[in-house]
């Protein structure tokens, strides 16, 4: 089950020093006032995960949702192997990271606090690009889709977790996936959460920690694993994100997974067609 045990007061605070941002297309939401399924007078229909086929349409700042050349996600199949190359080499992912976490509307979701502009005490992964050189990035915050984005031999999983890390100016470079679907045991990751905030509730913010290693240690981190490049999952669909998406799966229990998909919305993008993703090239 789920728990408060490691909710902090809002007394507490974070210092604010620290910067601790929601997912750039999370605040993309909030700052323009976008609710499901409303609209507002003068502005473009907003976008919806039940529209996403449609995406490119909405707004000039879309375009890439239309016309990218590697966009995410895409089916992923044992056929295409699993990557040799890029493999995640894991630092300081072992720690309780203070943070915000929250419901960014279609789901549970934490943002890792971090002084403005600096990531570097967070935690992080290195692998190697392909054209050799190695490249670091942190965990600036995760968050839940319900079900799935991307399907495993054409099956989704009832839900799926993005670990998403930020490059060394900032932007988004890669995320860890990990696909969630019920089984006989609860899952580790899911119980030190706090008690999960519906989607109804997106306001609503607890200052906690949380220790990313949870994630990784029930799926064996990553070590057997399918990558490609690939896109944001939500427009402006900017691409130049590196996946990973880990073969083994994190099962939760069955009330687990009731909770967590009653504080979840629909929140999964139409498959995309595989083109020069580059799948674990």
């Amino acid at each position: 089950m789920f728990f408060k045990g490691l909710a902090l007061t809002s007394a507490l605070g974070l210092s604010t020093v620290l910067a601790c941002p929601d997912h750039d297309y999370h605040s993309q939401l909030k700052t323009q006032g976008l609710r499901i399924h409303k609209r507002q007078q003068g502005a473009p229909p907003n976008w919806t995960y039940d529209a996403s086929i449609d995406w490119g349409r909405l707004s000039e700042d879309y375009s890439l949702c239309q016309t990218g050349t590697h966009q995410s996600p895409i089916p992923l199949t044992v056929n295409q192997g699993l990557s040799l190359r890029h493999n995640p080499i894991f630092n300081n992912y072992d720690m309780e990271a203070q943070g915000t976490f929250y419901n960014w509307g279609y789901g549970p979701a934490m943002t890792y606090a971090h002084p403005e502009g600096d990531y570097s005490a967070l935690p992080s992964f290195t692998f190697e690009e392909e054209d050799g050189h190695n490249e670091t990035v942190h965990l600036s915050g995760w968050h839940i889709h319900a079900p799935a984005d991307h399907s495993v031999q054409g099956d989704k999983a009832k839900a799926e977790l993005h670990l998403v890390h930020a490059g060394e100016e900032g932007h988004y470079r890669s995320v860890l996936a990990i696909r969630i679907d019920p089984g006989n045991v609860e899952s580790t990751f899911l119980s030190n959460m706090p008690e999960l905030i519906s989607y109804r509730h997106t306001e609503e913010r607890v200052n906690t920690t949380s220790n990313p290693r949870l994630a990784l240690d029930e799926v064996s981190h990553f070590n057997q694993f399918w990558t490609y490049k690939g896109s944001l999952t939500s427009p402006p669909c900017t691409e130049g994100v590196r996946w990973y998406m880990a073969r083994n799966i994190m099962f939760a229990s069955d009330d687990q997974m009731q909770q967590l998909l009653n504080a979840s919305h629909f929140s999964s993008r139409a498959e995309q067609q595989v083109w020069r993703h580059q799948i674990n090239v």
